[in-house]
């Protein structure tokens, strides 16, 4: 399939063994869809890239064998360019002469991926979905006694894409559901533990009309979610987080004779973070080029209900 398909993943392994996954969020740089959507409001994660952890711990006791191991990164379909960086975080016990531990259980279930498309010429339709799940248990044994950490993680993914009118026509809808937890406990104490859920959602619509004369008008819609609920216990210290980030673009361009002539582009972007103790709100909106509304709460009180509020702290209204 041309550009190998809509799935990415990129695979973290241990030795050639597969310990962890990251199904990353969707992100479109400043050019993408239509460069008069993303000035000066530019794509969710275009300027600061969402970052992901891995728990290895449950691999430690393999680690410290004394010999040389190798953890990998790869991407399960990707083109030639894909950039991947990671940090290693190690904590060290200058109480203890050696730290010791063993794997009691690792389960890595190949990736499930499925393709279904049905064409005719250059209309057709694609429908992909995936799923993978990844668990493992260990314990290690320090100045701290004897901790035995969980790790699992569990991916859906499901994207639907319409291709008609030639190419010229092009309709996507892709959800990304990837949950994580870790927990740890020592032989007598209850086990702390903390879970991640997050829902990454990309809605797409572009089409284009001949207008004649060589001009093409473009349309374009598209719709960016980036939604994270974390859980803690209360032996980690109780609490929850609810990350919601949406943002939604519109754009028209007139094109002729392969050159951008005219067009008007909108963005609208609704971003809100409830910690329990924190809330912050902003609703922003832009076209043209220009800030047209801007609305930021960053005090919160609980209602009757338990349900956070916001309260505005600055508000700025910029007529058209």
């Amino acid at each position: 399939m041309p550009g190998n398909g809509a799935f990415r993943e990129v695979v973290v392994s241990l030795d050639g063994g597969v310990v962890g996954a990251i199904w990353p969020f969707t992100v479109i740089y400043t050019g993408g869809v239509n460069p008069l959507l993303w000035r000066p409001i530019t794509g969710i994660g275009s300027f600061n890239l969402p970052s992901y952890d891995i728990e290895i711990t449950p691999f430690l006791g393999g680690l410290l064998d004394g010999e040389t191991h190798k953890i990998e990164f790869s991407v399960t379909n990707s083109l030639n360019v894909w950039y991947i960086d990671a940090n290693l975080h190690l904590w060290l016990d200058n109480n203890s002469t050696k730290t010791v531990g063993k794997l009691l259980k690792h389960d890595s279930k190949p990736l499930a991926l499925s393709l279904n498309s049905k064409f005719e010429g250059l209309n057709g339709t694609f429908l992909t979905r995936a799923y993978r799940s990844i668990s493992s248990e260990g314990w290690v044994k320090s100045s701290h006694g004897k901790v035995t950490t969980r790790f699992g993680q569990e991916f859906n993914y499901s994207n639907s894409m319409e291709i008609g009118k030639g190419g010229n026509l092009q309709v996507v809808n892709q959800t990304i559901n990837f949950n994580d937890g870790v927990s740890f406990r020592k032989s007598s104490s209850d086990a702390c533990s903390f879970k991640s859920v997050k829902n990454f959602r990309l809605a797409l619509f572009s089409d284009n009309f001949n207008q004649g004369n060589d001009t093409l008008l473009s349309v374009s819609n598209v719709t960016l979610g980036f939604n994270e609920k974390k859980y803690k216990n209360e032996n980690f210290g109780f609490g929850t987080s609810d990350l919601q980030n949406l943002q939604s673009g519109q754009g028209v361009m007139v094109v002729r004779n392969n050159l951008v002539v005219s067009g008007v582009g909108s963005t609208q972007q609704v971003y809100q973070y409830d910690n329990n103790k924190f809330c912050f709100f902003r609703n922003i909106s832009s076209s043209n080029y220009t800030i047209i509304h801007d609305k930021v709460a960053n005090t919160c009180h609980k209602s009757e209900h338990g349900s956070s509020r916001y309260w505005a702290q600055q508000m700025v209204v910029i007529p058209k």
